[in-house]
């Protein structure tokens, strides 16, 4: 069976996690630097309001914080982090699968076009997916979203010697004292 969208699903575009743990809040889309003032441009162009924070950085030295950033990540509407903001939840619009539609689809970031597929040893499709859950694994036709896992990948290669994680300070409220903020050598 060809990947699809199960109908009435948003799940990728509304629920974040937090990750690696629970202290570094709940993470965001993940964006590139490349990609970072495109969505804060089309944010404005469709009068959202968007919040763009670090996500990853290294540095060739033990310092306060990283020399330079691979990734940043566009975090939820949501004051619990969820629900991307592109996401057009308030019209009666809906996707191809019937789900809500995406406000900037044809220029979403390289990690929405990557999506079912994650980076992990070896490459998976996440479990979360409501496709993978319902239909198991596709019959092979997630070549273009192989292809932006790579890119990403090719993006985030890096020789630096410190890499940096930034916590987001944001999640769940029963959780704020466990969460932090700012950045963590790992």
């Amino acid at each position: 069976m060809d990947f699809s969208c199960v109908e009435e699903c948003a799940k990728c575009c509304i629920e974040r996690e937090y990750y690696p743990t629970i202290k570094f809040g709940k993470i965001g889309v993940l964006v590139m630097p490349d990609e970072k003032k495109q969505m804060e441009s089309l944010a404005e162009k469709n009068g959202i309001s968007v919040t763009v924070l670090p996500r990853i950085g290294v540095s060739e030295a033990e310092s306060e914080e990283p020399q330079t950033i691979l990734a940043y990540q566009m975090m939820g509407r949501e004051s619990n982090g969820n629900t991307c903001p592109f996401l057009d939840t308030e019209s009666s619009k809906r996707s191809p699968h019937g789900g809500y539609a995406c406000k900037i689809y044809e220029n979403r970031p390289l990690a929405c076009r990557a999506y079912p597929v994650i980076q992990s040893t070896p490459i998976s499709l996440d479990p979360k997916c409501k496709f993978c859950e319902n239909c198991g694994t596709p019959s092979g036709n997630v070549d273009s979203e192989l292809e932006s896992l790579i890119q990403i990948q090719k993006k985030m290669d890096t020789k630096a010697r410190y890499i940096w994680r930034y916590a987001t300070g944001i999640g769940e409220s029963k959780d704020k004292d466990l969460i932090k903020t700012g950045w963590f050598l790992v």
